[in-house]
């Protein structure tokens, strides 16, 4: 079981290296759509990523339609405040296409509304603009495991006897 994450022009550092470690503890590909806010070499990525950087299959883009076209014929599915339906309200399935904009913008409008009818929201109070980006991906990337009985996690812990 595999998803693919794909940040339409992030802006912040500290966001992207949080998703991708959220990417590697879960097995998901990270898809990053240029322009970047920021240089992957950007020291607050690699910390924010901490030493899961190996775990993680990054692919980079121009454009959304390079992406698009990689996936040509999987479910698409585009988070965004703009959203009619709720992110729980689909049915999550192998190599879907988990999409999300810019922090400060979200996702462009022209893009929203070629896929509309795939454009889900995280439910909120009326007075909250929208959740941290690394929170939002988090949220809807584990929704879509448990959907799939968390297929290809570990689902047990054991205590190791050494008090932590």
């Amino acid at each position: 079981m595999k998803f693919n994450i794909v940040l339409v022009e992030p802006e912040i550092p500290q966001n992207t290296g949080n998703i991708a470690r959220t990417c590697a503890a879960t097995g998901c590909a990270l898809h990053l759509v240029r322009p970047l806010g920021f240089e992957i070499t950007d020291k607050h990525l690699k910390r924010a990523g901490l030493d899961y950087w190996h775990l993680v299959d990054v692919n980079y883009y121009d454009d959304f339609s390079q992406v698009e076209k990689r996936f040509e014929g999987r479910n698409f599915y585009f988070f965004t405040t703009k959203g009619a339906k709720v992110y729980s309200e689909v049915t999550y399935r192998d190599g879907d296409v988990l999409v999300y904009g810019r922090e400060t913008r979200g996702l462009p409008e022209p893009l929203l509304e070629k896929y509309y009818d795939r454009a889900l929201r995280i439910p909120m109070i009326d007075e909250a603009r929208s959740l941290n980006l690394g929170n939002s991906v988090a949220l809807t990337v584990y929704e879509a495991y448990r959907q799939n009985g968390f297929a290809g996690l570990k689902n047990a812990g054991a205590l190791t006897g050494r008090g932590y």
